[in-house]
């Protein structure tokens, strides 16, 4: 049975820089730095076999004493100019020609931004985690008071997807390109949960946000091990006993409503995605389900639901 900082600590598992710092700059001093212009600080981290796999072509800066890379758009293959946007998204279609990862097998056509002090640089969302950029989305907790108490609208993922079968948040989804956090969780709504745009402009509350640095494994698609730290913004809904999540599109089997104790009961089995746990403990946290007084890493674990990134964060979404 896994415990509430089990939970954290399956989803926040990239390690503290303060729990063992010898341990902590071994590692980080193994990882490429991604360098995009603007900024003399990396906004991705890259491991070594992948930037050995990865086609770099005379575009890309690549310094492997230093451990650093850049796409560089003054370094045109052709007399043409090119920006930093199409060097990585032509890297990223050659990586996939050539098969070079199993990430890249869900080639999604869709954008994500890659947030630097001045400049917005865009990749290909499936190349993200090769990359170790910080990727954002939004995620919904759909719930209602009843005579028994807080009840949940659970979500089942279906089987195709990434973490097939396991359970979800209510509505959950990445934050595309030029996508604000509000608009993408109105479409998300309409497409997993079947909430009218009006039913969630009217009802669904921002709460804040969640970060955490996640190792990938298998369950998430592709190779093991790449880099994922994320960025969540946090919505809670409260709806009535006429309102009912139906599966719109083809990744949700189905929803249940579930009591606290049968959430907690799943979360101690590990039946939810990860970070879905996080999202729902920090639901516990805010609403007084989860207390300094009935869980005694209370402490460590808010704290860990918001971790400090160690690349540059969004501005203006």
């Amino acid at each position: 049975m896994k415990s509430n900082l089990d939970l954290v600590k399956d989803c926040d598992s990239f390690p503290y820089h303060e729990d063992d710092p010898v341990a902590y700059n071994k590692l980080i001093s193994s990882y490429y730095q991604l360098l995009v212009s603007g900024t003399a600080k990396p906004v991705g981290y890259l491991l070594p076999w992948v930037v050995e796999k990865m086609p770099w072509d005379g575009r890309w800066v690549v310094d492997h004493d230093k451990r650093l890379l850049s796409p560089d758009a003054q370094r045109s293959l052709s007399n043409q100019f090119s920006d930093e946007n199409q060097v990585i998204d032509d890297t990223l279609q050659k990586a996939r020609e050539m098969e070079a990862f199993k990430v890249l097998e869900k080639w999604r056509n869709e954008l994500y931004t890659v947030h630097g002090p001045d400049k917005l640089v865009r990749m290909e969302r499936s190349g993200s985690p090769l990359f170790g950029i910080i990727t954002y989305g939004v995620h919904l907790t759909a719930y209602t008071n009843t005579n028994d108490g807080l009840k949940f609208w659970v979500p089942r993922r279906a089987k195709r997807m990434t973490y097939g079968g396991m359970l979800d948040n209510t509505v959950a989804g990445g934050i595309a390109t030029g996508e604000q956090p509000f608009e993408c969780l109105v479409r998300e709504a309409a497409e997993e949960a079947s909430f009218s745009e009006d039913l969630v402009r009217a009802t669904a509350k921002p709460c804040g946000t969640i970060s955490y640095f996640s190792f990938r494994d298998e369950r998430a698609g592709g190779e093991a091990g790449l880099l994922q730290p994320e960025v969540q913004f946090v919505y809670d809904m409260e709806v009535g006993a006429d309102v009912v999540p139906k599966p719109c599109d083809d990744e949700v089997q189905d929803f249940r409503l579930w009591t606290v104790a049968e959430v907690q009961d799943a979360l101690s089995k590990g039946m939810f995605k990860p970070n879905c746990a996080l999202l729902l403990l920090d639901f516990f946290v805010r609403h007084g389900v989860l207390t300094p007084q009935n869980e005694k890493c209370y402490v460590e674990i808010v704290s860990r639901l918001h971790r400090k990134l160690p690349f540059p964060t969004a501005t203006g979404l």
